[in-house]
C-alpha cells in the first residue's frame, strides 16, 4: 500500500491518522509537540523528528496544521525533500489563498490538491467527515481520501478551501447567534429547557446541536483564526463583530467554540 507522510497530529489529526494505519498504509507522522506522536509509534507509525524526515521516500503528503502560518513553516522543511510523483493534500483550514501560494512553491512533478473536512473529532474517529477536494483528486490519493469519509469534488485547485472558509463561518456565526438566543432566554426569565427545545425545532436546530455539544474539540482560537479568514475575503460586518467577540473571551481560553454559552464573568 501507499506509503503516507502525516503531519499534524492535533484533535482531528490523531483520528484520521489512525484510520490509515488501521487501513494498513505504512505511515510516517510528525507533530511539533513531539509528545503528542508516542501513541501512534505503538500502533505503528513511524515517528519522524522533523517534517523532512516524515515526507522522504512518501507518495502521499497529507498535512492537518493549525492554519496558514503553521503550514508556511512546515512548507519551508518539507518542500526540499519532495520526489517527484508525490501527491500533498493539504487537508488543514488555511482558506484558498494559501492553497495558492503554497502551490506556486511546488518543485517539478509534485502536485498539490486541497481536502479540507467537516465533521466532529467522532466523525474523524469513525471515517464520517466530508473531504472538500479541490483539483486533480485522483489515483491512490482518492482512497486515501475516501478513508477519512465521503469525497465532495469542488472544482479546481482551492475550491475545496475556499469552500470550507463558508461552512466553517456559517456554523461559527450560527453558534454565536445560538448562544446569545440563549443568554437572552434566561436574562427574560424563559424556562432554559423550553427554549433550546423551541430553537431545536426552528431554523437553526443545527446550530443549537452544535452549540449545545462541546465534543468537537474546535477551540475559541481555531475559531477566531478561521472567521479572519472569511473577513479578510469580504465584507462580512456580522462575522467581524463574532470574530471581536471570539478574540476578546479570554475567560474561554482552550475552550470548545460552545462555550460562548455561558455569560462574561
Amino acid at each position: 500500500m501507499e506509503r503516507i507522510a502525516f503531519l499534524g497530529l492535533g484533535s482531528m489529526g490523531t483520528p484520521m491518522a489512525r484510520r490509515l494505519l488501521a487501513a494498513g498504509h505504512p505511515l510516517a507522522v510528525w507533530n511539533r509537540t513531539a509528545s503528542r506522536s508516542e501513541p501512534l509509534r505503538a500502533e505503528g507509525a513511524q515517528v519522524a523528528l522533523a517534517p523532512a524526515e516524515a515526507v522522504l521516500g512518501t507518495g502521499i503528503v497529507v498535512t492537518m496544521l493549525a492554519g496558514p502560518e503553521a503550514l508556511d513553516a512546515v512548507a519551508e522543511e518539507v518542500l526540499p525533500a519532495l520526489g517527484r510523483g508525490t501527491v500533498w493534500a493539504e487537508m488543514s483550514t488555511v482558506g484558498p489563498d494559501a492553497v495558492a501560494a503554497l502551490r506556486e512553491r511546488l518543485p517539478g512533478g509534485v502536485t498539490l490538491i486541497d481536502a479540507p473536512v467537516t465533521g466532529s473529532v467522532d466523525a474523524a474517529a469513525s471515517g464520517s467527515l466530508q473531504v472538500l477536494a479541490g483539483g486533480e483528486v485522483e489515483g491512490p490519493v482518492v482512497e486515501v481520501l475516501e478513508r477519512f469519509g465521503s469525497v465532495r469534488r469542488c472544482g479546481p485547485s482551492g475550491s475545496g478551501a475556499a469552500l470550507k472558509v463558508v461552512l466553517v463561518n456559517a456554523m461559527i456565526g450560527g453558534v454565536a447567534v445560538v448562544a446569545e438566543s440563549l443568554r437572552l432566554a434566561d436574562a427574560l426569565g424563559v424556562d432554559p429547557a423550553g427554549a433550546r427545545e423551541a430553537l431545536a425545532a426552528g431554523p437553526m436546530g443545527g446550530a443549537v446541536r452544535r452549540t449545545l455539544s462541546d465534543s468537537a474539540h474546535y477551540t475559541l482560537d481555531l475559531a477566531a483564526k478561521d472567521v479572519g479568514l472569511a473577513v479578510g475575503a469580504a465584507d462580512l460586518p456580522v462575522l467581524r463583530a463574532v470574530g471581536e467577540e471570539l478574540r476578546s473571551r479570554d475567560d474561554l481560553a482552550g475552550r470548545d467554540l460552545s462555550a460562548l454559552r455561558e455569560p462574561r464573568p
